[in-house]
């Protein structure tokens, strides 16, 4: 099953000038693309995003896993223009 890109991802996504499309890993969600060219891949598949969890247990119990996704790569989506960089900012 393919992964469906929601509107605010898309949205985070052009704030940051990339556009997605859905990964060709069998293992990823998303592919981040920078004028044309793949730049990474992003959430894993079999784990819950911000979006994810808004739609399946609503908006306090998806801005708690939110906090704590952010607390848990602290160390990683600072680092500009790695891959979780990007998953912090379009996924969460």
């Amino acid at each position: 099953m393919t992964y469906q890109i929601t509107q605010r991802q898309k949205n985070n996504a052009k704030k940051l000038g990339v556009t997605l499309r859905s990964s060709s890993s069998n293992s990823k969600k998303l592919d981040v693309y920078k004028n044309g060219r793949k730049v990474a891949s992003i959430g894993a598949k079999g784990y819950n995003d911000y979006d994810l969890w808004l739609k399946k247990k609503g908006k306090e119990f998806a801005d708690q896993r939110r906090r704590l996704y952010k607390a848990r790569h602290e160390n990683n989506r600072n680092i500009k223009n790695s891959n979780g960089f990007y998953a912090d900012k379009i996924l969460w």
